[in-house]
């Protein structure tokens, strides 16, 4: 049956999706410059070309004329004496090649199956479902479907191969029914029951613990029963197996268990009723577990399977997992999948150790059918990989990472969760392999996303924020030396970076910084596993792509300095400096470089950069420039120099109060005495504490921040109000701008804002809440204490009379309750089916009872 012979002649054709060009090498279909070549009795004009040969020049022909490459004379003469018309290309044709672009399109897989089984073109059928495969593999409809053009008598041996492909790592059990439903088909002798039985069992063992496998636990029972004795041994051989089946069947949350379990049951009782009774007795808890388990199994299991769409032919609707757009209703089809995961991870059939293969081959199924239904989420991916190797399996769960990669080649977790356990392995040369083929892939990602932007803008003139680039960079005076003190530029680090840059766009710039992870991954895996010469070989790869960002010059430099004991400082500092050439216009990398060379104490180096890009920038990007350098002369530079230096920024910055700048030369690790005591902000933050709600705090702490507003009032009615724009980017990076090198600084509160903003709104006050008189502020003032009056009254707990609070703390807890539970599903149906007498007319006869409704249409589509 399963053991004869493929038919190679048959099913070698098309048996991945091919170019014409390979198919042509492969299967032997010749063109025909090879028919005119090999056959001396060929004669153009006379000799009618096959169907096949016309089919295979069309598609030959389409292909050239997509690679761009010209025929020969010898093939255009043939194609003038064999075609007499060039037929436009037909709408399969179109879709294929459309798929071929795009292939995770579901509706252009299935309206392309549709056309060529209207078609009836069996190679084209073939060809077709063959790529579909190759895009979703272990899809059951599209197997079954595939299949089901295969089951003519003088077709099985490529049934056959095909069973013997899908069956090896499917867990689904449509599949397996369609399998047993060929064997069943194909052995039909009396001789040929024990290759049936062995089917079955081979199938339970695979998909056997699946609630929806109560058909062929039916099926088999109902086989083993038709099978005929002639002697009393054979009888009670008989009566065993289907006795084993029973008890393996009762114990498993299927679809059909109490149906099982009547017929157990009454099996037993016609046997013997004394060893029925001790039976049913020992299996009962079993039973009863696996009926509770039913029921959860049918509330996880409702959202995660609706039904599928009608089909358009007569073949059923091809399921194909559609891409991920991460909208609310897949975020929560995930969440409710990771749910249904770790509820079978727990082991809710309690196994017990003795059992602990079947709990990890019914917990492995799972995963299985988790990953084909959820593809294209690599987080199902990683959740079965951890799993698995948590079961001591490492080659599997290896596999599990290439087949996530394969179906996800663009995910970050797969890919860096492959690496690590590779080079855990110490598989070095995979993990480089790995980390090029995935920077490729990324490469060519931002490639396409450049040319749709480029699309959509004819030049780029400024950045995506709409700020003006400085025209020259700033360190791009040539000649490698600075003022007194500077660094070299003479060194290894001489190698041509990538001259292009690519536009500024949001979504391009922060693919381009997810880009810049992978490369910093890279280097440090070759830093860690190999050296810093192999670390410093990637970094030069890293510099000649034009997509590197700046963060990967900083972590290169940074590694240099942590890890090179013998003149890391100095190779970190001409890192720096080449990274500055290529991106000197930007305000975070400028920052990191300047806080790296004052955490490292080179103050000349540090003064020199300060002045040399202080003037690149206009005024609303310099500003985080102008605070760190001033917080550094505040802390260790002389008097006269922080004096001068708020003399600058004041000629940069009129509007900023003068206090604002006394206060933060006397400011510590976010400690501000002069606002604290001085300004009364210790007191406003003091005053909602006796309410004992940290939230209330922290609005009150906001709303006191309009108080401040006052300092400036006088400052501020003396000049015309302007309102200073932030930096984008700055804004963007916030958190980055200061250096992971430098001091400590002390550790914010979750709900407070950033100290940037917290100072600006200390000083300046709320950008929307300026006054030009001190009586406009008395009135925000009055208006803010009326609202913190309010949240005081609003936030007030609520107490139960003496009385009720002493009942409820009478009532016993939930959990000593040991009385009956009543299934709500029973009592509504009872009452749905009560007959209440009427006075007015005679009593109608009760309905006829309806099905339960399933799970998912009694609670929604996404709710356990």
């Amino acid at each position: 049956m399963m053991n004869s012979p493929p038919n190679h002649s048959f099913f070698s054709v098309f048996m991945t999706d091919m170019s014409e060009e390979q198919q042509d090498s492969i299967v032997g279909i010749e063109t025909p410059t090879e028919i005119a070549a090999n056959d001396t009795e060929y004669i153009g004009d006379k000799t009618q070309p096959t169907e096949e040969i016309l089919n295979a020049l069309n598609a030959l022909n389409q292909t050239t004329g997509q690679n761009g490459h010209e025929q020969s004379p010898a093939q255009q003469g043939n194609v003038k004496q064999d075609t007499p018309s060039q037929e436009a290309p037909s709408e399969w044709h179109i879709l294929r090649e459309k798929l071929r672009e795009q292939p995770h399109d579901p509706d252009g897989w299935n309206k392309l199956v549709d056309l060529a089984e209207a078609r009836g073109e069996i190679e084209q059928i073939k060809q077709n479902y063959e790529a579909l495969l190759e895009v979703y593999p272990n899809t059951s409809s599209a197997q079954i479907a595939y299949l089901n053009h295969f089951l003519s008598p003088g077709l099985f041996p490529y049934a056959e191969e095909l069973f013997r492909r899908f069956l090896r790592s499917s867990p689904l059990v449509d599949l397996w029914k369609f399998y047993l439903t060929y064997v069943r088909r194909v052995n039909t002798s009396p001789a040929s029951r024990e290759a049936v039985s062995k089917a079955y069992e081979f199938a339970l063992s695979r998909i056997g613990q699946d609630k929806d496998s109560g058909d062929i636990w039916s099926d088999y029972i109902q086989f083993l029963k038709a099978g005929e004795t002639t002697t009393t041994w054979e009888e009670q051989q008989k009566m065993d197996s289907l006795r084993k089946v029973y008890h393996r069947a009762v114990q498993i949350p299927l679809e059909n268990v109490e149906r099982l379990w009547s017929e157990l049951e009454t099996f037993e009782n016609s046997l013997n009723k004394i060893t029925a009774k001790k039976f049913m007795s020992d299996l009962s808890p079993s039973y009863m577990q696996a009926r509770t388990v039913l029921r959860q199994l049918q509330r996880h299991l409702g959202p995660l399977f609706p039904p599928p769409p009608a089909s358009s032919s007569t073949r059923p609707h091809l399921y194909l997992p559609p891409t991920p757009t991460f909208n609310a209703a897949e975020r929560a089809l995930v969440g409710a999948w990771k749910t249904y995961l770790k509820w079978e991870e727990s082991n809710p059939l309690e196994f017990e150790d003795k059992d602990k293969a079947t709990l990890i081959s019914r917990i492995q199924g799972v995963y299985r059918k988790a990953a084909i239904r959820m593809r294209f989420y690599a987080e199902i991916w990683y959740m079965s990989f951890v799993w698995t190797n948590s079961m001591g399996k490492p080659e599997e769960a290896l596999n599990i990472l290439k087949s996530g990669m394969e179906a996800n080649p663009t995910s970050f977790l797969l890919h860096f969760a492959y690496c690590e356990l590779q080079e855990s392995r110490k598989e070095h040369a995979e993990v480089t392999a790995t980390f090029d083929k995935f920077l490729d892939v990324l490469r060519a990602e931002l490639d396409e996303l450049e040319n749709r932007v480029n699309s959509a803008n004819s030049s780029f003139t400024s950045d995506g924020s709409g700020r003006t680039v400085p025209t020259s960079a700033p360190a791009g005076n040539g000649s490698g030396s600075l003022e007194a003190g500077t660094i070299s530029n003479t060194s290894s680090f001489a190698t041509q970076a990538s001259d292009e840059k690519p536009p500024k766009v949001k979504e391009l710039s922060d693919r381009r910084q997810e880009y810049g992870v992978v490369w910093i991954m890279y280097i440090r895996f070759a830093r860690r596993a190999l050296d810093l010469k192999a670390f410093r070989s990637v970094f030069a790869k890293a510099r000649r792509d034009r997509w590197t960002p700046w963060e990967v010059y900083e972590a290169a430099a940074l590694m240099e300095y942590h890890c090179n004991k013998d003149g890391g400082t100095g190779v970190a500092s001409r890192i720096f400096e080449k990274g500055l050439e290529t991106y000197g216009d930007e305000i975070e990398f400028v920052l990191r470089y300047l806080g790296f060379l004052i955490s490292v104490n080179d103050e000349n180096n540090a003064r020199a950069l300060f002045e040399r890009v202080i003037t690149a920038f206009p005024p609303e990007r310099a500003r985080p420039l102008w605070e760190r350098w001033a917080r550094y002369e505040y802390q260790y530079g002389d008097l006269e120099a922080a004096q001068k230096l708020e003399k600058r920024i004041a000629e940069v910055y009129p509007s900023d109060p003068p206090i604002k700048r006394f206060a933060q030369r006397h400011t510590y690790l976010g400690t501000d005495a002069i606002a604290a005591r001085d300004l009364g902000f210790a007191m406003a933050a003091r005053q909602p504490a006796a309410l004992g709600s940290a939230s209330t705090s922290n609005s009150i702490e906001k709303r006191t921040d309009s108080l401040f507003s006052l300092t400036s009032a006088s400052h501020m009615a003396a000049q015309p109000p302007t309102k200073r724009a932030s930096s984008p980017d700055y804004k963007r990076r916030e958190g980055s701008a200061r250096p992971d090198f430098g001091p400590p600084s002390k550790r914010q509160r979750p709900s407070s804002p950033p100290p940037r903003d917290r100072d600006r709104e200390r000083w300046e006050g709320p950008p929307r809440r300026r006054f030009g008189s001190p009586a406009g502020w008395e009135r925000e003032r009055d208006r803010e204490l009326q609202h913190v009056k309010k949240e005081r009254e609003d936030d007030k707990p609520s107490t139960l009379p003496t009385v009720i609070s002493w009942f409820v703390g009478q009532l016993p807890s939930p959990a000593s309750f040991d009385g009956p539970v009543f299934r709500t599903d029973d009592l509504m149906m009872l009452l749905r089916n009560a007959v209440i007498p009427s006075a007015t007319r005679r009593a109608t006869p009760p309905p006829t009872p309806l099905p339960p409704a399933p799970p998912a249409a009694r609670t929604g589509a996404y709710t356990d």
